[in-house]
């Protein structure tokens, strides 16, 4: 476990914590058969939600067979598959189209969503690609 992170008190919290990194692992192995559905973020996220709620959690994922290595691939070696890079690029895409055209009414915002996009876009197109599918 990173020694940095620093694990709350409060039982309750561990508990919300933990129950969101399971909800947070149950997409991002979803994403792993469903296209749009990006599967590294969600994986991130319930890696960092276990490291500050539960250690044996937080190991169980990072050594998971198939699992681990989405994760180990990002930290360590800052790559990302080019699936993932093109299902989380199409999604963030398909959201923030929808909400330009349908929901945000006022140019400003508008124009904030469409630099959001652009700057994420170019963010995950940063990262190198690993030979993965």
């Amino acid at each position: 476990m990173n020694k940095g992170i620093k694990q709350p008190s409060n039982i309750f919290i561990k508990y919300i914590l933990a129950i969101l990194g399971l909800i947070s692992l149950l997409i991002g192995v979803l994403g792993i058969f469903i296209p749009l559905l990006p599967t590294t973020p969600f994986l991130l996220l319930s890696a960092t939600l276990f490291m500050k709620s539960s250690t044996r959690l937080y190991n169980w994922l990072m050594n998971h067979k198939y699992l681990g290595k989405y994760i180990k691939n990002y930290l360590q070696y800052k790559v990302i598959s080019k699936k993932t890079k093109i299902s989380s690029i199409s999604l963030l895409w398909i959201a923030i189209t929808i909400s330009i055209v349908l929901v945000v009414e006022k140019l400003v915002f508008k124009i904030l969503l469409l630099a959001i996009a652009i700057a994420i876009t170019i963010h995950i197109l940063s990262f190198k690609s690993n030979k993965e599918k």
